[in-house]
């Protein structure tokens, strides 16, 4: 019933759970229960919209609402990301994108080019990124420009909190 009532952390769940055992299952039953997690996730990002490949995120994803979300498999992300739909995180030239940890990144932002965002960046709505940002500010316009020395410290759920609170502990 879990997977129904809250399927973006479901997919969340799925996608952590290949990764593990992509990296730490090398038996015979690991590779199976891999197959089918794989399965699972494809069917999931079709429903969700999402195109997430496996280890391009930290610890602490967390996604927003269900849309499009495209991020190249390339691209690396740290620790407590929180992303909204409509956001493309891509590569051009053969560059990807490098985040940090604890980035907002709001609806509609395109991030793209051989960037590297600092800790604790807020990204507005429709941003779009193709220079480096320095940690604890927040970004937006087109081009993005540092509009605000403010980080993302209100608008990031760690992990574990955002689990706490829907598991009611």
């Amino acid at each position: 019933m879990f997977r129904f009532s809250q399927p973006l952390i479901y997919f969340q769940l799925t996608l952590r759970k290949a990764e593990y055992y992509e990296n730490c299952r090398k038996d015979i039953l690991g590779r199976i229960f891999l197959a089918i997690l794989k399965l699972k996730l494809m069917r999931l990002s079709t429903k969700l919209g999402f195109t997430i490949p496996r280890h391009v995120f930290g610890p602490g994803l967390s996604i927003a609402h269900w849309g499009s979300i495209v991020v190249h498999p390339d691209v690396r992300v740290g620790n407590n990301c929180r992303i909204h739909s409509a956001v493309n995180i891509g590569v051009f030239n053969q560059k990807s994108p490098t985040i940090g940890n604890n980035v907002y990144i709001a609806p509609g932002a395109k991030l793209f080019v051989g960037i590297t965002i600092g800790d604790n960046v807020t990204i507005g709505a429709n941003a779009v990124v193709n220079k480096d940002v320095p940690s604890n500010v927040t970004v937006g316009g087109i081009p993005a420009k540092i509009i605000s020395k403010k980080d993302s410290s209100g608008l990031i759920v760690k992990g574990y909190e955002r689990a706490c609170h829907i598991l009611g502990r």
